[in-house]
């Protein structure tokens, strides 16, 4: 079976400091959740996908990892030991259990599949149940990225068109992007997540099409004007930058100047930099 992309898990150490920041840039942000094993979020939701944006709480008792048990909380402790940013991509399941048996037999990752439930609230404050299984993958050449698929079991809790609504106008991701010493490397590995075949780019990286957006794996000396940043090799290896759609980069470059926040236009898109968006590019692009 095909993925679509679930979400982004953006690591940040200041959770309502971030979620402020993208407040700032024109998204809905939702309430404070916490898993149980102590990790905290706070969610932008779109249509067919979200932004996780996550922490370690206080009292936080995180299980570390072991044989055939990959821990979703110590890789974000452990990413936020390091730097902030997004840590992790997951593809949306319709089987996670079977999906991690195809995992093992594809040689990327022999994990037992990771259920789990946590408290939502709805946008009318009340509280509802959502519950999630995960399977993990493991790319070798890239540890600073994580890689799963989530099957959604109470969809019709988490899915709400009320949380779907942002005062910029933004309707789903666009892109993600990988950065890497050597994107053919990692062609097979990601071939064998996405289920998708991977394209060759002009730039001497590589994408994925997935269902409405695209995985770009670039190289850590490649300009990179996709996303716009100024010097080559300024990229740090992992996923270094995702975009988002939106109506009108314009009206979003004039919320910029009132707010006085940073951005760069480069063609069609408005650009966030990475030293400002906590770790991560953020481009604009018109829809």
């Amino acid at each position: 079976m095909t993925h679509r992309l679930d979400h982004l898990v953006v690591a940040v150490r200041d959770l309502d400091g971030a979620a402020q920041f993208y407040e700032r840039l024109g998204f809905q942000v939702g309430t404070r959740n916490r898993h149980p094993w102590g990790t905290e979020n706070r969610i932008i939701q779109f249509p067919d996908s979200f932004i996780e944006l996550i922490t370690v709480g206080a009292r936080a008792d995180i299980p570390p990892h072991g044989p055939r048990r990959f821990s979703f909380g110590a890789f974000v402790r452990d990413f936020l030991a390091r730097r902030e940013g997004l840590a992790m991509l997951a593809l949306a399941s319709r089987d996670a259990k079977a999906d991690a048996a195809a995992f093992a037999e594809a040689g990327i990752g022999d994990f037992e599949p990771f259920f789990f439930e946590r408290k939502a609230q709805r946008p009318d404050g009340s509280e509802t149940r959502v519950a999630f299984t995960l399977a993990f993958a493991r790319d070798p050449l890239a540890p600073e990225a994580g890689f799963f698929v989530s099957q959604h079991h109470e969809p019709g809790n988490f899915w709400n068109a009320a949380l779907q609504r942002h005062p910029n106008g933004a309707t789903g991701i666009s892109a993600v992007a990988l950065a890497v010493d050597d994107p053919a490397a990692h062609r097979v590995f990601l071939e064998r997540f996405t289920r998708e075949s991977a394209a060759q780019t002009p730039e001497g990286g590589l994408s994925i099409a997935l269902e409405g957006n695209r995985i770009d794996i670039v190289t850590l000396n490649a300009p990179a004007e996709r996303f716009g940043l100024a010097a080559a090799g300024s990229w740090r290896r992992g996923f270094a930058a995702f975009a988002v759609r939106c109506p009108d980069a314009r009206e979003m470059a004039a919320r910029f100047d009132a707010g006085g926040l940073p951005g760069q236009r480069i063609g069609s898109r408005l650009i966030v930099p990475a030293s400002t968006a906590f770790g991560v590019a953020l481009a604009f692009e018109p829809v």
